[in-house]
């Protein structure tokens, strides 16, 4: 079944990149995808800035994380804060999956002109990580 899903995993990563290239006309040049991406990155931290300063269905309480020497690192996620209260309202969390949505299309342009397979990319980076476990962000 694993092989079953990852054959149409990377069937639906390939079919994205293509249709990426197919629309991509105006926007072509590797400037104008960077700036595009940059811009896309932006809007994506905007969004999140006014669901906490517009609408207020999230909060961020930031504070030290604290880590234990005493917790073993299987759990230590669970003890640590992502920071925010609360749930994003249906209208911002549709915002943001727009936003994320822009930034993986001019993410995936690029790779289009920088001639990157992302489900390589995708496949390449998922073993790393699942190689060097808690080692892989040291």
């Amino acid at each position: 079944m694993s092989d079953e899903r990852d054959v149409v995993k990377e069937s639906l990563v390939d079919r994205f990149q293509t249709l990426v290239d197919e629309l991509l006309v105006r926007h072509h040049s590797v400037l104008d995808v960077l700036s595009k991406l940059t811009e896309s990155e932006s809007r994506i931290n905007r969004a999140v800035t006014k669901s906490v300063t517009g609408c207020g269905c999230i909060q961020i309480q930031a504070s030290r994380q604290q880590f234990f020497d005493d917790v073993p690192y299987d759990v230590l996620h669970q003890t640590v804060s992502s920071h925010i209260l609360g749930q994003l309202c249906h209208k911002d969390r549709e915002t943001i999956e727009e936003e994320m949505g822009q930034l993986l299309f001019y993410l995936t342009a690029l790779a289009n002109l920088l001639d990157i397979s992302l489900y390589d990319t995708l496949v390449r980076k998922y073993n790393e990580a699942n190689t060097l476990g808690r080692y892989y962000l040291s």
